[in-house]
Parts: C-alpha cells; sequence; structure tokens
C-alpha cells in the first residue's frame, strides 16, 4: 500500500512465520514502515499516520470480503471437480460446514462476470434467491446509490411489503367487484330502500332480515342457527355502491 505526496507509507505485508516471542517484549508495533500481518495478529510501525491507518483498515476490509468470495469459489471447484474427496479438503480448512456452503451458494448464484466490486459479498448475498434481472436491478440500484448491506435490505423489505399490499388490495378489490355484481344488481336500490322505509327499519338491516327469513325457509331453523353460528358478523352494506 503506497500514499502519495511525502507522508510515510505503510505497506501491508504478509509474514507467514511469526516471529518468536521474547521475553521482555511489549507485542507492540514496529518502525520499519510496514503493516505486518501474522497468524497471530496484526503488527503497526510506529508513528503511523491516520491516513496510513484509515487506508489500511480499506484493505484490510478488502480483503475479509474478497476472501468469502475466494473461499466460495475454492468450495464450488472442489465440489464439480473432486466430488468423492472434498470434504477432506473441507475438514482441512477448519471452518464450519455451513459457513463454506454459505460461500459456495453466493458464488455459484453469481457468475464472475456479475459480481459487483463496488459492492460486498453480503451485498450480493442479499439477493440470491431474487431471479437473475432482479438481482441485476438491485445491484445496479446499490451501487448508483453507495448503499449499505442495511440499506439494500431495508429497501428489499419494503419492496416486498408493497408487493404484498399491493397484491392483498388487488383481491380485496376483485372480491368486493364480485359481491357488488351479485348483491347489488342496477336498479334495485330505490325499491330495496322503499321496502326498508315502508318495514320502519334501515337499507342494511332490512336487506339482512328478508335475506336470514329466505334462507329460514329454505334451510330450517336450525340451518339458519348453524350458519349463525359459524358465520362473522357481516360487512357493511353501502347504500351507495
Amino acid at each position: 500500500m503506497t500514499n502519495s505526496g511525502n507522508a510515510k507509507a505503510a505497506a501491508l505485508r504478509t509474514d507467514p512465520q511469526p516471529a518468536p516471542r521474547q521475553r521482555g517484549a511489549t507485542g507492540g508495533g514496529t518502525d520499519r514502515g510496514q503493516l505486518l500481518t501474522t497468524k497471530i495478529g496484526l503488527r503497526i510501525p510506529t508513528g503511523m499516520t491516520f491516513e496510513d491507518w484509515e487506508q489500511a483498515g480499506r484493505q484490510l476490509s478488502g480483503i475479509l470480503d474478497s476472501s468469502s468470495w475466494w473461499l466460495g469459489d475454492w468450495l464450488v471447484y472442489g465440489k464439480d471437480h473432486y466430488t468423492d474427496r472434498y470434504q477432506r479438503g473441507i475438514r482441512a480448512v477448519g471452518l464450519r460446514y455451513q459457513t463454506l456452503r454459505n460461500y459456495a451458494w453466493v458464488s455459484r448464484r453469481f457468475e464472475f462476470n456479475r459480481r459487483r466490486a463496488a459492492l460486498s459479498f453480503q451485498h450480493h448475498a442479499e439477493l440470491t434467491s431474487l431471479p437473475v434481472d432482479e438481482q441485476e436491478a438491485w445491484l445496479d440500484r446499490a451501487e448508483q446509490m453507495k448503499w449499505s448491506t442495511k440499506q439494500l435490505r431495508t429497501g428489499l423489505r419494503a419492496s416486498r411489503e408493497a408487493e404484498a399490499e399491493a397484491e392483498a388490495g388487488a383481491g380485496l378489490e376483485k372480491q368486493t367487484g364480485a359481491m357488488r355484481r351479485l348483491a347489488l344488481p342496477q336498479g334495485r336500490i330505490p325499491w330495496w330502500h322503499e321496502a326498508a322505509e315502508r318495514s320502519g327499519t334501515d337499507l342494511e338491516q332490512w336487506v339482512l332480515t328478508t335475506l336470514d327469513r329466505a334462507a329460514e325457509r329454505v334451510l330450517g331453523e336450525r340451518g339458519h342457527q348453524e350458519i349463525d353460528a359459524a358465520t362473522p358478523p357481516p360487512r357493511e352494506l353501502s347504500a351507495g355502491a
């Protein structure tokens, strides 16, 4: 990792074998001007500038995110080429199988040329259950809006809730329309109003009473009681419908 200008650069390099701990050592930073990654920690140079420290964090974060893709691709390759031995390779890695399986699932769902470098592995993971065209649309949106993973998840949830409400509204409208066509034939409302007035009651009550009497004549008193006990209170009948 290098910085422009005269600022002291802090390169990131990996030491495969951490130096043995010496008695009296503090385990602090190093003055070599480099960040040193080891299996047991990160050695930070003395006097590192804020800019170098910030850039190092970005680089480390990128490595962590990339490693999810790397492990996913690694497992997909092993599954495809070593079906009889790849379980042994998984055990050698030392990670939980479910963790690797999740990485592989995302890697399979997003071919190499569809992965967005500007977005994290987790961004892609949020979209695995969607069809490809919807994945692309959400990836475009997240990339253009510079969404965090949380913002993408919130957008997906809002979209699903809106779709569910729209479907429920469409179903209710269809049912209501069918009821109106059946229960309120054109030209009958004035006639029913007059009959209700002569009976000394309002239209809604007159309609319910008349229908109940007609049903009772057909089904008998017992049938009327059974239906009355099993049926929720009727919805209001709109005279203006």
